[in-house]
């Protein structure tokens, strides 16, 4: 697999993302939540980010919100689940960078807790 430019597992990944530039990161983080929004839904987007990047939903709404996304859109599904539109997930990338120190670590985090989807793209 390496020579394909892909890694043979999450380690090797982690440590392939970490010689990333910062810009390279974000691209590939903005790239990752839009293809999963598209095949499994926001609703996983926001789930899986707010889990690798450890936020709870104030800190999720904050980081939103940092980053561009218009807090009038932040709401809830019918279950009571923590929704924004599909086409507001970039703000995610800029947000997270803006409101923790280690914004590049927790968007790196949401890249390899998503290595299988990436092997699956």
């Amino acid at each position: 697999m390496p020579s394909t430019g892909l890694s043979a597992d999450r380690s090797e990944y982690r440590s392939r993302l970490a010689d990333q530039t910062d810009d390279q990161i974000d691209a590939w983080a903005g790239e990752l939540m839009r293809d999963i929004a598209i095949r499994r839904g926001v609703l996983q987007v926001i789930d899986e980010f707010r889990t690798a990047a450890g936020l709870s939903e104030h800190e999720f709404e904050r980081v939103f919100a940092s980053g561009g996304g218009p807090p009038a859109m932040l709401g809830r599904d019918a279950e009571g689940r923590l929704m924004v539109p599909a086409v507001t997930l970039y703000a995610l990338v800029p947000g997270i960078r803006g409101q923790v120190a280690d914004g590049r670590d927790r968007l790196i985090e949401y890249l390899v807790a998503n290595f299988d989807e990436l092997v699956y793209v």
